[in-house]
């Protein structure tokens, strides 16, 4: 635990770069520590935050315990579209959840042309994870219809584009099961769509994992959160322009450290106090929004132009 200056109030305040649970020795991913407890895992949301699958050196207050509020509110609610590995609440940054056997697919909804997929079709790629995409489109278009992007699981490194073929070729998954899951990405993306466009949120794109516990299969990992998912403002939104001004994801984050010369090789800078404030904004409001606390307006935030205005 560290005490710093958080800059939402100019207060101490105490942050986590590692937890130190009494409950073994933790598997420590990005940004969560996970304790094996047999049948069951203790996850520990810290205050770690990476980019470009690199962590970086700076903490951002509020982070850890923003994270799991939203996902215990997804989880508590998305539960009768499919079941999840959520067993309880134990404190502000951790949860109890069922250990399942991890299924190596991430799968990955896009309803909106952003991110990665944007970069590929502005590169003049079409055929994207065997989609066949028409010309014209510009970044931030709503798709048709969601579309499921599979990518494998890496521990460690970057994950890569899977097709269903490839993953059953590989024996990640059986053909039945692939089925199953597709249905029940799509199924929870509906949900979690429709929820958030109450609360003046679009979703355009998260991704999920499955795992098995017991032979059935659960949704395990987390639901859309700051880290997981793209979350728009449904009054800002702007086919053909960037949407970082009033995003409430990781993507402001990753937009700062392209300004700042970063793109995940070599040593990650130092992140400065205004951009750290703008991802705390961002972390809390999240949770703030989609749980019907606030609205995006309340939040006051600032666009990656508005930092580094020269």
């Amino acid at each position: 635990m560290e005490i710093v200056n958080d800059p939402l109030t100019g207060k101490e305040v105490e942050a986590v770069r590692y937890s130190d649970l009494k409950a073994g020795t933790p598997r420590r991913g990005k940004v969560r520590d996970v304790y094996d407890l047999g049948d069951e895992l203790l996850i520990y949301h810290t205050d770690r935050i990476s980019a470009f699958d690199v962590v970086m050196p700076t903490l951002i207050p509020h982070k850890g315990e923003s994270l799991l509020k939203l996902s215990v509110f997804w989880m508590e609610r998305s539960r009768k579209v499919f079941p999840n590995h959520l067993i309880s609440v134990v404190d502000n940054r951790t949860i109890r959840v069922k250990k399942a056997k991890r299924i190596d697919v991430e799968w990955v909804v896009r309803k909106y042309l952003y991110g990665s997929l944007w970069r590929s079709y502005r590169d003049g790629r079409r055929e994207l994870y065997g989609i066949r995409f028409p010309d014209g489109l510009r970044m931030a278009d709503e798709l048709p219809e969601p579309v499921i992007t599979p990518t494998t699981k890496a521990d460690f490194g970057h994950d890569e584009e899977i097709s269903k073929e490839e993953a059953i070729a590989k024996g990640l998954v059986d053909r039945d099961t692939w089925g199953i899951l597709e249905e029940a990405t799509l199924k929870l993306y509906e949900f979690y769509e429709a929820e958030a466009k109450k609360r003046g949120i679009i979703i355009p794109d998260f991704k999920i994992e499955f795992g098995v516990v017991d032979g059935e299969l659960i949704q395990i990992d987390e639901p859309p959160t700051h880290d997981s998912a793209r979350m728009w403002s449904v009054k800002h939104y702007r086919p053909g322009e960037p949407q970082e001004k009033h995003c409430l994801d990781k993507e402001f984050l990753r937009e700062c450290l392209r300004r700042m010369g970063f793109k995940g090789e070599g040593q990650p800078p130092d992140l400065p106090r205004r951009v750290v404030k703008e991802i705390s904004k961002r972390c809390l409001g999240a949770f703030a929004v989609l749980s019907g606390g606030a609205s995006i307006i309340d939040l006051n935030l600032a666009s990656v132009d508005d930092l580094f205005r020269t």
